[in-house]
């Protein structure tokens, strides 16, 4: 799964929308929506900025799929 996608898949848990998430992050909503439905990474920033507005460690996720792929 993609960052992007894993993303989508926590606000949707949190019941949250892309609409909120951009004004937290100070993003276009249309932007973001396309970037987390179609991109599979996200810039370093962005991504701090969203992980720390939802309050989950998504670096931590990135490292972790990382992981997997070197032991594959």
């Amino acid at each position: 799964m993609h960052i992007g996608e894993f993303i989508l898949q926590k606000l949707k848990e949190k019941e949250r929308s892309i609409a909120w998430l951009s004004r937290q992050v100070n993003c276009n909503r249309a932007n973001l929506g396309r970037l987390l439905k179609n991109s599979p990474h996200i810039h370093g920033e962005l991504l701090w900025r969203i992980s720390t507005v939802m309050e989950e460690d998504f670096f931590a996720h990135c490292s972790e799929e990382f992981s997997k792929s070197k032991l594959l």
